[in-house]
């Protein structure tokens, strides 16, 4: 699994990022709440986010060098790609699933204020 893993955190975020955009946009989702939602998990920017995208900085540094990791980023639950994410044991793939996880919920209808989890 960790070649796998290898792979994944050098692709760039730039490389996925349409792909991301082409999901929530066919469903009646806007660009926008995605970057919300990419906001909310990282502490990115609006112009920060665009900066990456720009640079086509690699999932390991986005990560990394996210602002503010969200702090709520554990009540992030469920199934993605057949993995439950709160069960992921390498901390940098976690961080790339909790975030397909929200882009797959904004996808999914889900309401936003579901999706950028609060602390009961």
């Amino acid at each position: 699994m960790s070649k796998n893993n290898e792979r994944v955190f050098a692709m760039s975020f730039a490389s996925v990022y349409p792909h991301y955009v082409t999901k929530v946009e066919s469903k009646g989702r806007s660009k926008d709440e995605l970057h919300e939602v990419i906001r909310w998990l990282t502490g990115y920017t609006q112009k920060g986010l665009e900066k990456v995208i720009e640079k086509k900085t690699n999932f390991r540094d986005f990560f990394e060098k996210a602002p503010k990791f969200n702090p709520n980023a554990h009540l992030i639950k469920g199934v993605i790609c057949g993995y439950r994410v709160e069960e992921i044991e390498d901390p940098l793939m976690q961080k790339i699933r909790y975030l397909d996880k929200i882009i797959d919920e904004l996808a999914k209808g889900k309401k936003m204020e579901k999706i950028l989890r609060k602390p009961e």
